[in-house]
Formats: C-alpha cells, sequence, structure tokens
C-alpha cells in the first residue's frame, strides 16, 4: 500500500515522538524556571524571564532553528581552536532539534506556568506553612498539584502545537516522518498518499495526547467542586 515504505515511515514516527517528548521535558524545566523567575522579587530575575518570552515569542520556530543548527555549529567551530580543540564539531540535529524546540515552548510553558501559580490562594501557602510544613512541603503537597491542575488546559493545548511544531526538524537534516516522507514522495511521485499519511500519523498522535490529557484533568480534578473550575 506505501510502497514498501510503511516501516520507514514507522521509524520516522518514533523518532518525531521521540523529538517532542525530549523537547516537551527541556519546555518544563525552562517553564517552570521562567514562571519562578517571573514571580520573583529580583528586579534582574524578572527582567531577563520577560525578554526571554519576548524575544523567544516573537522570533519564528524555523529561523531559531535554522540559527541554532547553522549558526550554532558556525559558531562552536570558530571558538573551539581558541580552547585548544581543532577538530570539527558537528552538531547533532536530534540535539539541536530538540534543544530548539524545548527552548522556544520554555518560553510559552513560562507564561503558562506564572499565570497557573497566581491561581493558586496564597492564603493556602501560608496556613501551610503556619501548620509547621516546610517550604518543600508546601511545594509538593499544596502548590504544585493546584499548579498544574491549573495549568493543564494551556499546558495540553502546548503540546499538541509542540508535537506538530517537530516537522520543522527534518529541515536540519533529522530522519522524523517528514524526512522519510519526503525521501518516499519523491522515490515513487506520490507525494499527496506520503503527506497524507504523514497527517494521519499526527493526527493520531494528538487525538491519543487530547484522550490522555483529559484522564490526566479528571484525576487532578479529584476532590474538586465543578462550580471552583
Amino acid at each position: 500500500m506505501l510502497y514498501g515504505y510503511g516501516l520507514s515511515l514507522l521509524q520516522g514516527a518514533g523518532v518525531t515522538l521521540a523529538v517532542a517528548l525530549a523537547s516537551l521535558a527541556i519546555a518544563f524545566v525552562l517553564g517552570l524556571a521562567g514562571a519562578t523567575a517571573k514571580l520573583s522579587r529580583s528586579r534582574l530575575l524578572r527582567w531577563a524571564a520577560t525578554a526571554y518570552t519576548t524575544v523567544i515569542r516573537a522570533v519564528p520556530d524555523l529561523v531559531l532553528m535554522l540559527l541554532v543548527f547553522f549558526g550554532g555549529q558556525l559558531l562552536i567551530n570558530e571558538w573551539a581552536p581558541k580552547f585548544g580543540y581543532d577538530d570539527y564539531i558537528d552538531i547533532d540535529p536530534f540535539v539541536a532539534g530538540v534543544c530548539t524546540i524545548g527552548f522556544i515552548f520554555g518560553a510559552y510553558l513560562t507564561e503558562t506556568f506564572r499565570g497557573a501559580f497566581l491561581a493558586v490562594p496564597p492564603g493556602q501557602r501560608e496556613a501551610a506553612l503556619a501548620f509547621g510544613m516546610s517550604a518543600w512541603q508546601v511545594l509538593r503537597r499544596i502548590t504544585m498539584p493546584q499548579m498544574l491542575r491549573h495549568a493543564l488546559p494551556a499546558l495540553s493545548n502546548n503540546w499538541l502545537v509542540l508535537i506538530k511544531s517537530t516537522a520543522i526538524v527534518s529541515v536540519i537534516g533529522l530522519t522524523d516522518m517528514m524526512h522519510k516522507a519526503g525521501q518516499a514522495a519523491g522515490a515513487t511521485r506520490q507525494p499527496f498518499l506520503f503527506y497524507g499519511a504523514v497527517a494521519l500519523m499526527y493526527l493520531a498522535f494528538t487525538t491519543l495526547s487530547e484522550i490522555g490529557f483529559h484522564k490526566l484533568q479528571q484525576r487532578l480534578a479529584i476532590g474538586v467542586r465543578r462550580g471552583s473550575w
């Protein structure tokens, strides 16, 4: 049916999913760090986090991807000899793709987590501290569970956009399913077939993701009255 390229597309789909999950992990960490910086009392941290979210959200994803992969590679190889390293350094496309997408969506998750933290009533944290809990216990048992519940709708939307944004890694030579589909389409002259197959794979990923996030939202909402949503 796919002219023998079905397995190749599935392998590419595995690479796409790996890029998406690794990028989400980086974005999650950067988002938490950025939200913490924006809510801190330090003017310098707030300024740095604001600059990060403003600039990254304003620049197209493809531009950043090309800038990191090609520009970063030139910059590294220009500076490496100054530190005694004369061999040419090749940036791995997977690493470049994951770091770039994670860095981009870290800016979006910064705003998501900032709003979610602000949605948690401050009186609950104060009450927990007065009860004798440590700051770490308050964060783990009071703030984080409620923050995640508030952040989940926006987090799921960002994940759906992120997983579709992985398509741009094909431009730097990573053998994801878009790259595999391009090779198959070129060899068979059936672009509609193979790019249509990729579209269905992305649809499957996003549909399963929506089901998973819905179940997670139901789990986090246990004990919460609907009127408080």
